[in-house]
């Protein structure tokens, strides 16, 4: 099972209910399109999470933003 979640909520809402399942957060990102990918520290965080935000689950192949910076060459 992955870490990651793809969900349709806000950061704060997404920070808020893995605080109150005590669910510890790797990564936090928004999504171009809306919505966050979120990365859970452990595969038993994000079982807990995959029950309890079920309904907010999205496709996980959502486009994500480049994360990388982009280094000039010299």
């Amino acid at each position: 099972m992955s870490r990651a979640l793809f969900l349709k909520l806000t950061e704060a809402e997404v920070i808020a209910k893995c605080d109150s399942a005590k669910v510890g957060i790797s990564a936090l990102e928004t999504l171009p399109a809306g919505g966050v990918r979120l990365v859970c520290m452990s595969n038993d965080g994000a079982a807990t999470m995959t029950r309890k935000l079920k309904t907010s689950l999205i496709s996980d192949t959502s486009k994500r933003a480049p994360f990388r910076p982009l280094h000039s060459r010299s």
